[in-house]
């Protein structure tokens, strides 16, 4: 799978991503850097067929709204230590693939995985 990390995740988050064998960046890595906007993050992921993978609330919002980026990881375990980030996703990573296959937007915390099905006149 393609994943874009979001600047307010580690790049130890992508790190992890890529030595499980996926295909991630992390803003960091984009010519404007982590000063990179929400519009260019999401242009970025769409024309790579990337998921965002964030914290940032404002996605969700652009993805529901305007279904940009057009498909979503979205962290919802507030403050977190990077260790148990990691461990997190160690944890769920195969369940989160699954669940990206099937649907644009999931969101994980540190109990629970949600997948939000599109409608039909949404895909």
């Amino acid at each position: 799978m393609r994943f874009l990390v979001d600047a307010q995740l580690p790049v130890r988050l992508a790190r992890h991503l890529a030595a499980a064998g996926h295909d991630c960046v992390h803003t960091s890595e984009l010519p404007d850097g982590n000063r990179s906007t929400d519009r260019s993050i999401s242009l970025v992921a769409d024309a790579d067929d990337r998921v965002v993978i964030t914290k940032d609330r404002d996605f969700r919002d652009s993805h529901l709204l305007v279904g940009r980026p057009r498909r979503l990881l979205e962290v919802t375990t507030g403050n977190i230590r990077n260790d148990d980030l990691i461990v997190l996703f160690e944890t769920n990573l195969t369940l989160i693939i699954e669940s990206l296959e099937e649907a644009r937007y999931v969101a994980i915390s540190p109990d629970r995985l949600v997948v939000h099905r599109s409608t039909e006149s949404e895909s």
